[in-house]
């Protein structure tokens, strides 16, 4: 008899073929012909088992299944295209804003395992949701790990490992026993999440418990039911029960900071209603302020600064908390330059590794980073000339030349 099973990736029948789920985040389908191809099988609890096969003989024969499928992903959330990045696939993690690792020379390091969300939040900076029509990427957790230590290494110092994904992190299959390394390396103080705290339960609020640096970074916009439903952009959305699992995950003792979005014309006049709650319930509050950005969605005009500040200074006289923070209130303080090996304007070879988030756009690399190229289709694989445009905190961004 032979077995397969994965720790990342469970099997499951959907009409007619074998359906791999890597990570809970992506899929790809085997034909039930291709499987019988290998014996008679049969699942069982998430694992492929071929009852007259020879083990070591399957696992031969099933990676090449494998290897062809992992280049197929789709997301179980949006059907979009998923790049899985592993240690083998020849991308690396610096270079990109939407996965991997961005370091902007501080003691706070932003981590990205994955894009994706589960809302479709009218605000978004990145355009980024249930409905929205990019690729998608999965990253391996221990190559992440492995690459985070090696950044962390190079800072000499003590850093918080900030969980900040272009959408919703609790998407991510292996995100409690990354918060489970992260939480357990002594050069780690703080791990910080960012979630729309829609997927918090009482098993994950007990999952996460333990971890004693964790602290979630909770986007609770409104106490408003309609407002949260507008604004979440999904009419599922049910703020009420977002209240009550922030309540136990406090309870348990996971640290909260409340992170609201002003929207003007949408939550502003709710804002005190917060700052209420928050107090009664000594929470963390770090509200931010509603900005442009050239690839989200832009439902209001913002706020100018001065008006923003004064609010939050009226709020902050009338309730005796501290509402104006700065990178200061966090321990964030500015580390060694991580060097780059080119710099914006110079033009270089590079190697088209996969699609990047937008249409017709592609992930190029070169010495050891990636550099996103809109406006390209060049064939995987194919080595292109690029003009660097960008280059701020080794986020690159080329142009085909």
């Amino acid at each position: 008899m032979a077995k397969l099973s994965f720790e990342t990736v469970k099997f499951k029948e959907k009409q007619g073929a074998v359906r791999a789920i890597l990570l809970n985040h992506s899929y790809f389908e085997v034909k039930k012909e291709e499987l019988e191809k290998i014996g008679d099988f049969l699942l069982q609890e998430g694992k492929l088992i071929f009852p007259k096969a020879v083990q070591e003989l399957t696992e031969k024969k099933f990676d090449l299944i494998f290897a062809k499928g992992i280049h197929e992903l789709k997301s179980l959330n949006t059907e979009n295209k998923v790049i899985y990045i592993h240690q083998n696939s020849g991308i690396p993690l610096v270079g990109s804003v939407s996965f991997g690792i961005v370091y902007r020379n501080t003691t706070l390091i932003e981590i990205k395992p994955t894009t994706g969300c589960n809302l479709n939040c009218i605000y978004c900076s990145v355009g980024e949701g249930k409905y929205s029509h990019k690729t998608d990427f999965l990253v391996e957790k221990d190559y992440l790990v492995e690459e985070l230590e090696k950044l962390i290494r190079f800072v000499g110092r003590p850093i918080e490992a900030h969980i900040g994904t272009h959408g919703e992190p609790f998407l991510y299959g292996d995100i409690v026993p990354l918060i489970a390394d992260l939480d357990r390396n002594p050069r780690i103080h703080t791990v910080s999440i960012d979630t729309n705290g829609s997927l918090l339960n009482k098993e994950l609020i007990e999952r996460l418990a333990p971890f004693r640096k964790l602290r979630l970074n909770v986007s609770l916009n409104t106490l408003d039911k309609e407002t949260a439903r507008k604004m979440s952009g999904v009419s599922w959305h049910d703020v009420g029960l977002i209240v009550k699992n922030i309540l136990s995950a406090k309870k348990e003792g996971i640290r909260i900071l409340l992170t609201p979005l002003i929207i003007p014309g949408y939550n502003d006049t709710q804002l005190e209603e917060l700052v209420k709650f928050a107090k009664e319930n000594d929470l963390s509050l770090g509200i931010q302020n509603f900005l442009y950005y050239k690839t989200g969605r832009n439902p209001a005009r913002p706020w100018p600064w001065e008006t923003f500040y004064g609010m939050l200074n009226g709020l902050e006289k009338r309730y005796g908390l501290k509402l104006i923070l700065s990178p200061a209130d966090f321990g964030i303080e500015y580390a060694s330059k991580l060097e780059k090996p080119f710099r914006k304007d110079e033009e270089i070879m590079a190697v088209v590794a996969c699609p990047d988030r937008f249409p017709d756009s592609r992930i190029a690399v070169a010495k050891g980073r990636t550099i996103s190229v809109p406006n390209c289709t060049a064939p995987i694989n194919k080595k292109i000339r690029i003009k660097l445009i960008r280059d701020k905190h080794n986020i690159f961004v080329g142009k085909a030349v």
